[in-house]
């Protein structure tokens, strides 16, 4: 990969555009119709059951409907007999009878499915719902801020930036894909942010350190220039970790089952979108700040002088 003279920079204005599309997109979906939250922020009843037979989780959900539980999920999880079932609070019943909801709706399957047995039933009430909204958007902003403080002091003010503009981009993203396809959005998808966040981060470190080291030596030739050679020489090492992480991943997403599906997709698109922003979103930054030799060199340290005001 040392060989490869990819004119990373040349394409930066596409990119750029590329990436302001797709904020834009990401940011009107998520104004427009928002997150389909799940029962972990919106409250409901989780049910767990195991049935005789297999039966299609897409029936059961039909059958729910009918018996007056609407706006239920229907998946299997670890086998096709066992099945989890998710049902936000209903609108028209009664406050006190939201918490025995699960019960209700088992009895109403039981009725249906001779045979079936409850393996779990839980209540989450709004207010835990909203306490958790409240707590994952807070621990979303801290790692951004902590981010912005450790590149700080690990390198300078333009790598800073660049660094944390990377990884609000790759976070408003991801967040837009659930938003424009309304996949679920429950804690699972939650950490995969929040690792995200940290894997798109140890991406742009190294990327960054080659630009320092790569500034640091070089006595002459354009910030573009400079920027670029430092993207090639990581290439290899972005796309084996990348394509390494990404195959893994893919294998949660299509063989993993529904309950870390969410978890699997976000990763995903996070793992993608990463690779993509810290070649071009934080690099790009680094051009728009001007960043140039003098803002990386380390301060000489300073001699005293001798008696006779020479320095040694």
């Amino acid at each position: 990969m040392k060989d490869l003279h990819v004119d990373f920079m040349g394409k930066r204005l596409i990119a750029t555009a590329l990436s302001a599309l797709l904020l834009l997109v990401a940011l009107g979906s998520l104004g427009t119709q928002g997150l389909n939250l799940g029962l972990d922020f919106t409250g409901g009843s989780l049910v767990e059951v195991k049935l005789a037979e297999k039966v299609d989780p897409q029936a059961v959900r039909g059958f729910l409907v009918d018996a007056g539980f609407t706006n239920g999920t229907v998946q299997t999880f670890g086998s096709d007999e066992d099945l989890l079932i998710r049902v936000p609070p209903q609108a028209n019943a009664d406050p006190a009878a939201q918490v025995g909801l699960g019960d209700d709706i088992f009895r109403a399957l039981a009725e249906n499915y001779p045979g079936i047995v409850l393996l779990q039933s839980n209540y989450v009430g709004p207010a835990v719902g909203d306490e958790l909204a409240e707590d994952g958007g807070l621990a979303l902003l801290t790692a951004l801020i902590i981010v912005m403080l450790y590149i700080l002091f690990r390198f300078t003010k333009q790598f800073s930036v660049g660094a944390v503009v990377a990884l609000a981009h790759d976070v408003v993203i991801v967040l837009g894909c659930f938003s424009v396809f309304q996949w679920t959005f429950d804690l699972t998808v939650l950490a995969a942010l929040l690792a995200v966040i940290g894997y798109s981060l140890n991406d742009t470190i190294v990327v960054s350190d080659r630009i320092r080291e790569n500034f640091r030596k070089a006595r002459r030739g354009l910030p573009v220039e400079i920027i670029n050679t430092a993207l090639n020489q990581t290439l290899g090492r972005t796309l084996v970790t990348s394509l390494t992480t990404l195959f893994v991943l893919l294998a949660l997403l299509f063989a993993g089952g529904e309950v870390i599906r969410g978890f699997a997709t976000a990763l995903s698109i996070g793992v993608v979108i990463g690779t993509y922003s810290s070649i071009y979103v934080a690099a790009n930054v680094l051009l728009a700040m001007n960043i140039s030799r003098e803002d990386l060199l380390v301060p000489e340290p300073e001699t005293d002088a001798n008696e006779d005001g020479s320095y040694p």
